[in-house]
């Protein structure tokens, strides 16, 4: 059988209020509003393994990569790029969407479509304009010459 609550044990409960903890007024200052991606120039990475190589003998690769707060896989993948000649591949690369190159005809095409769309407008115009002076022939009764390209 559930246990009820005494009506001392109700009242106490009642009265208690939540526990309210006021927000700080500022921000930390140490704390950025949106953290950011730390990139490294080619200058630094150059700098890093040098000092890394150095330190390969005496076993302080470990505080260096404390140190600049990077990863040993980071490191290994500089090491393979600087081994393989790819020193501007050590730069950062630039995030976000690639602009697309211009295809080399495409202002020669924009060109050719403008002329035919103008061109096009200039043909109808054309035409109904020799539809109207056949019928204004016929309304008059002048007889017209039929050339053999006609339909």
């Amino acid at each position: 059988m559930p246990m009820l609550p005494t009506p001392a044990a109700a009242a106490a409960a009642s009265s208690r209020k939540p526990t309210v903890v006021a927000m700080p007024s500022a921000p930390s200052p140490e704390l950025s509003d949106r953290p950011r991606r730390r990139t490294f120039s080619a200058k630094d990475k150059l700098r890093i393994l040098a000092e890394t190589d150095r330190a390969a003998d005496t076993g302080g690769i470990g505080a260096i990569l404390r140190r600049e707060g990077i990863y040993s896989s980071t490191l290994t993948d500089w090491r393979r790029l600087r081994d393989s000649g790819a020193v501007g591949a050590l730069r950062p690369a630039k995030r976000g969407p690639k602009i697309a190159k211009p295809h080399p005809q495409a202002d020669e095409v924009a060109q050719l479509q403008r002329d035919n769309a103008r061109l096009t407008r200039r043909l109808a115009r054309a035409e109904a304009i020799i539809d109207l002076q056949k019928k204004v022939a016929a309304l008059l009764g002048i007889p017209l010459e039929r050339h053999d390209d006609e339909l």
